[in-house]
């Protein structure tokens, strides 16, 4: 091979590596933006599902009678146009108040049967409203709709003759959210908070935290940490120390960011889902008891 030979056969050598270099970047720029579009889908997925990952109804009709519960059975009638179905359960005298129980984002009222029967054997009224797409409702679950069912609820116990200072929010988990809104805008007696969160976009992050801009792709928020400013009557705020769906702290930050009167009620051996098996309903009556004179009376934050 002369000098000529040996150049050129050099020349075709690096061409050829140059190739192979050149095709190592375009794939490595191939898979960079494969994984941008996976990404980019799979956070668009989520923004177009993400009801569905925030509430699981069931949607069989709950029975009351197979429930074990002693209930009327009401409708509710929203602003928007809606009649989704109740339990009530009055009180047995008219000086007692009545609990309007906010259910969270899985099941239906037929699983909460036991809490109505705990609840009205130690005197209280109870009324438990059931929300749209739940429980055979009509309609979808969102922030906006839910606030429509938690103020039709509101009205028809008004309706029945329940005056403010005898109605009592409690909120369960993500009907926290619903409770603390509603109590920022409405005369109540009283707020019972069960497992309560700063906002649904906090939690979000807490389980998602590789997406960015949560805040603007999340369309139901529930900020309850802005809301709970405004509530002027007194409030029980209800933790399990071993919650692992809406952080103990989390509560807590909740809590301090009150401006009503505050009571915590914590049970350091609760999960999520059991905190009434360790005494919460106990803790809920004790706290009602202490309103007032004649117990969940007069809204007065200065009796509690």
């Amino acid at each position: 091979m002369d000098g000529y030979d040996s150049l050129r056969s050099q020349g075709r050598f690096a061409t050829r590596g140059a190739g192979r270099a050149m095709s190592r970047g375009q794939f490595l720029l191939a898979a960079g933006g494969a994984v941008l579009v996976a990404y980019c889908l799979l956070v668009a997925a989520m923004f177009l599902l993400q009801r569905r990952l925030i509430y699981f109804p069931d949607l069989r009709v709950p029975e009351p009678v197979a429930a074990g519960a002693a209930v009327q059975v009401e409708h509710l009638h929203t602003g928007d146009g809606l009649s989704l179905l109740a339990w009530y359960s009055p009180p047995p005298r008219p000086d007692r108040c009545v609990i309007l129980f906010l259910h969270g984002n899985a099941g239906n009222i037929g699983d909460r049967a036991h809490l109505l029967a705990r609840l009205t054997a130690l005197g209280f009224g109870v009324m438990l409203p059931e929300y749209r797409g739940y429980g055979g409702n009509p309609g979808s679950p969102s922030e906006v709709g839910l606030m429509h069912d938690a103020d039709a609820a509101l009205s028809l116990l008004q309706a029945r003759g329940v005056p403010p200072n005898r109605t009592v929010l409690w909120g369960e988990s993500l009907g926290t959210g619903i409770a603390i809104r509603l109590a920022a805008r409405s005369r109540v007696a009283a707020l019972i908070l069960q497992s309560p969160y700063t906002s649904l976009v906090a939690l979000a992050r807490r389980q998602f935290p590789w997406i960015p801009g949560l805040r603007l792709l999340l369309r139901d928020r529930f900020d309850s940490l802005a809301d709970i400013g405004g509530i002027r009557s007194p409030i029980l705020v209800m933790i399990a120390g071993n919650d692992r769906v809406i952080p103990p702290e989390m509560s807590r930050s909740l809590l301090a960011a009150a401006r009503a009167p505050v009571q915590l009620w914590e049970a350091p051996e609760a999960d999520h889902n059991d905190l009434q098996a360790f005494g919460a309903v106990d803790a809920a009556a004790a706290f009602l008891d202490r309103l007032g004179e004649r117990g969940c009376g007069a809204n007065n934050p200065g009796n509690w």
